[in-house]
């Protein structure tokens, strides 16, 4: 059924999945509370916070999503990863270690709902209600484009049809975090993010010395048709042979905004040890981000050079999409006879999807289970219950997440695009404001949590406007701005006017957020 390359390809995934189990089954021996499983107990070190927060972060989207992008429209494509980096380098710097500390203060905050409902006193549950809401509705999709993403990794590796492929991706990630909980989701991160790292480095500068011994990049490029011809496509100011409008590069940094709006790396600030440790994630995680990023789209531009004459996106072939997935088995398969290697390096982009998908599944379980359960439902429920009512979350989840994912024309770029819109919308400018703006009120975090989601599915999702063809489209589509860019200024606004229209936050808080803002907090 299976040639021999194909054979010690898949001896490489059942290795790299059976260590991912056992990790999950270590840590669901020393999982006792909540606590253990939503956060760790407080005991990452700085190095698993860093990689964990980072592996989780990027998914699929980092090594088949954006050299993708790149590999069909040119390095154009690269703004979204500037955007991102910037995004990365404040949210480490003026995020995590406020946000730990006011975690802390506010009733040991477990969850981003929690957080939000203990940070303006609410009483009445209204914020954790609806905060859990739109991290179940926006994970859903995101859950959805890992899944996707290891169902077209394991098709276009082994011919495996996509429906069995993405069948075996969701059913490891389920076991592992069903299993061990926050820990084992932030360890196997680490190894992932290792791993991830490792893949983008060597396989394009491996891939670059084989261009360069066969005609250099330039003229492979300018043979494989790209738009414009090398020059343009080399361009940051070009895109697919067309000068970028403003909007357009301005869209795409503002993928940055959506990074103090996700739960799934402010949870990874929450846990941190101590200030220490934190400190040192940040230096971590700031360079793997740069690194990361800068080869992701080195792997778009090599590959269109490497892999010609095939022309990945055009009839027949296979998504622009699959561009690292096929340098790898091309280099390890067919330019050296090293298919285990290949397996490995192919386990860096299961990595990406794993170490992404395992968060997903926790945190909306956590908000499921710790917010709605607990904090609403039944407050009176024991540790032990909690901790029963996460576990079949993540299994729920996890079946509607493959449903959604059953579809193999699902854009991994596009799930993931909306998706990170609906996080960084609703509760981006949120975070923010509650960190640093005293004013802050439990009416504006309302107005600023509801606004920002809606806006974004009605710019994403709803056709109110017509093209050029007259047929009718979304905003988003219609203008080409990013829904992120509408949502988050929009919130921002929102929180702003509501809060100084209504009444001001009474001496407690007031004295909570000085404590926070002078560090006056046990690390």
């Amino acid at each position: 059924m299976f040639n021999s390359n194909v054979l010690w390809i898949l001896a490489a995934f059942v290795v790299y999945m059976g260590v991912m189990i056992a990790i999950g089954a270590k840590y669901m021996k020393s999982t006792k509370n909540s606590e253990d499983y939503f956060l760790g107990g407080r005991g990452l070190s700085g190095w698993v916070a860093a990689l964990s927060a980072q592996a989780s972060d990027m998914s699929g989207w980092l090594l088949m999503g954006l050299p993708g992008a790149v590999y069909a429209f040119g390095t154009g494509q690269a703004w979204i990863a500037i955007g991102l980096f910037i995004g990365t380098v404040c949210n480490w710097i003026f995020i995590s270690g406020r946000l730990r500390r006011y975690t802390i203060r506010a009733n040991n905050s477990l969850t981003l709902p929690e957080y939000f409902q203990n940070r303006f006193h609410d009483k009445k549950n209204v914020l954790l209600c609806i905060s859990s809401i739109v991290i179940v509705v926006f994970f859903l999709v995101y859950t959805a484009s890992a899944f996707a993403a290891g169902g077209k990794l394991f098709h276009a590796v082994t011919g495996v049809d996509y429906t069995v492929a993405l069948t075996i991706g969701a059913v490891v990630i389920l076991l592992y975090t069903f299993m061990g909980g926050f820990m084992a989701v932030c360890v196997t991160d680490f190894i992932q993010g290792m791993l991830m790292l490792v893949a983008l480095l060597a396989v394009p500068l491996m891939a670059y010395a084989v261009v360069s011994g066969n005609g250099g990049l330039r003229e492979l490029l300018d043979a494989s048709g790209v738009a414009g011809g090398s020059d343009s496509y080399m361009s940051l100011w070009q895109n697919g042979g067309e000068p970028y409008r403003a909007i357009d590069i301005i869209s795409q940094l503002a993928w940055g905004l959506g990074y103090c709006g996700m739960p799934h790396i402010l949870t990874r600030f929450m846990a941190v040890k101590s200030q220490k440790e934190l400190n040192k994630s940040k230096g971590i995680a700031i360079v793997w981000v740069a690194l990361s990023l800068t080869f992701a789209c080195i792997i778009g531009v090599v590959g269109r050079a490497y892999l010609y004459p095939e022309v990945l996106g055009s009839a027949g072939a296979d998504s622009a999409e699959n561009v690292f997935i096929n340098m790898i088995t091309h280099l390890f398969t067919k330019q050296y006879a090293l298919p285990f290697v290949a397996g490995i390096f192919l386990c860096g982009i299961l990595a990406a999807i794993m170490s992404t998908a395992d968060s997903q599944l926790l945190v909306t379980a956590s908000s499921v289970s710790e917010d709605i359960y607990k904090g609403v439902v039944n407050k009176e429920a024991s540790d032990k219950k909690v901790l029963m009512v996460s576990r079949i979350t993540v299994v729920v989840v996890a079946i509607i997440a493959y449903i959604i994912a059953l579809n193999p024309n699902n854009s991994i770029m596009g799930l993931v695009s909306n998706a990170w819109a609906g996080f960084g919308a609703a509760f981006g400018p949120l975070v923010v404001l509650s960190l640093f703006w005293k004013r802050t009120n439990k009416p504006g975090a309302i107005a600023g949590i509801v606004s920002g989601g809606v806006a974004v599915i009605i710019w994403d999702y709803i056709p109110l406007m017509k093209n050029a063809d007259g047929a009718m489209v979304t905003l988003g589509t219609g203008t080409g701005i990013y829904s992120l860019l509408v949502g988050f200024f929009l919130s921002l606004i929102c929180i702003v006017i509501v809060s100084l229209c209504t009444k001001a936050p009474n001496e407690e808080m007031q004295k909570e957020f000085a404590d926070v803002a002078d560090k006056n907090i046990e690390l």
